[in-house]
């Protein structure tokens, strides 16, 4: 099932294709078996599972679609992060990024080391590659969830950076509490997957990477994330290691990736952050970079004035133009 959440509440597509308003359908159908909660809250919805699904799909095969048809354009974000996780699963992202960043980035020495290395040896230069840590755990940092923007809003070029770079990322959002899970259970615990940008600063990335004792992701990934619109259940990607996705600017795709390979499965992931705390419905994990879907690993850098689209097939697309008069923004505090 794919989800949408509007002005007045949720909406659903049809298998034709029509977009219908969860709760203009409980109103006039008195079989539809949910909360108002539930017709108007994302969480809400994905929290109550296969219940909540059978019950929507009951409740349209006696509707009059023509009354409780909803517009899709009016879209928002579908959901406000409790928190945010950001995983990093892809050796290859990882080695092709870190190469690019010492190119880059780094003192000049540095690359021509690299770059000396690889071409005698034709193997990857170690320190490229992830430490044993990363093949033992699965690795992911705590995103600012209040630094969110939604579909279509505009992006801010960041104050602190001369290298703004997308990343195309399949996300999920929990839909039941978990704590000290084993694999199997936390793997029940995704609620709905979507589409994620985490933008970042690769100039910041190199120098925290450096110099912070915190590591690369202190002020290089802080400051914003965009969500897509449309949110699918589970039962819609039963393999979330088979998706497909791509990153279009200014309407020329750039490249495409897939999820295939990842060091770690979601159970995993799951099981390794609710180790010792309790994960919530909300709570919004980010599987990481779709291996070749950042500028980083192409050394191809967005601009200003730009519009930057990702897409993961299935699921749907989410696209900002970045602004140049825009500034940063936040959820409103009520909403953290």
């Amino acid at each position: 099932m794919k989800l949408r959440k509007g002005p007045s509440g949720l909406m659903t597509e049809t298998a034709e294709g029509s977009w219908v308003s969860l709760p203009a359908l409980k109103k006039k159908s008195g079989d539809l078996d949910l909360t108002v909660e539930q017709t108007t809250d994302m969480v809400a919805f994905l929290a109550a599972g296969e219940a909540a699904r059978n019950a929507v799909s009951q409740a349209l095969e006696s509707a009059d679609i023509s009354k409780v048809e909803a517009d899709p354009g009016e879209a928002g974000l579908p959901l406000e992060p409790r928190s945010m996780r950001a995983f990093m699963l892809w050796e290859s992202h990882m080695i092709a990024s870190s190469r690019v960043l010492v190119k880059r980035f780094f003192p000049p020495p540095a690359a021509k080391v690299v770059e000396g290395f690889e071409k005698v040896t034709g193997k990857t230069f170690p320190k490229l590659k992830p430490n044993k840590r990363f093949y033992e755990k699965p690795t992911f940092y705590v995103a600012n969830h209040a630094a969110v923007i939604a579909d279509g809003d505009p992006m801010w070029w960041p104050s602190h950076t001369k290298f703004l770079d997308f990343e195309l990322e399949l996300a999920f959002v929990i839909g039941k509490p978990i704590a000290d899970a084993t694999p199997e259970e936390a793997a029940q615990a995704v609620g709905g997957w979507f589409v994620l940008n985490d933008w970042s600063a690769r100039d910041v990335q190199a120098e925290d990477a450096r110099e912070n004792i915190f590591g690369p992701v202190v002020k290089s990934k802080t400051f914003a994330n965009s969500i897509g619109c449309d949110v699918i259940t589970p039962d819609e990607l039963p393999d979330w290691q088979a998706a497909t996705g791509r990153v279009r600017v200014d309407g020329e795709e750039w490249c495409e990736g897939t999820t295939a390979g990842a060091a770690h499965d979601i159970g995993e992931m799951l099981a390794y952050a609710s180790a010792g705390e309790c994960l919530m419905p909300g709570d919004v994990i980010s599987t990481g970079t779709i291996p070749g879907c950042c500028g980083l690993e192409l050394d191809r850098w967005i601009q200003p004035g730009q519009s930057v689209e990702l897409e993961i097939d299935g699921i749907g697309t989410l696209a900002n133009r970045i602004d140049p008069e825009a500034k940063p923004v936040s959820l409103p505090v009520e909403s953290i």
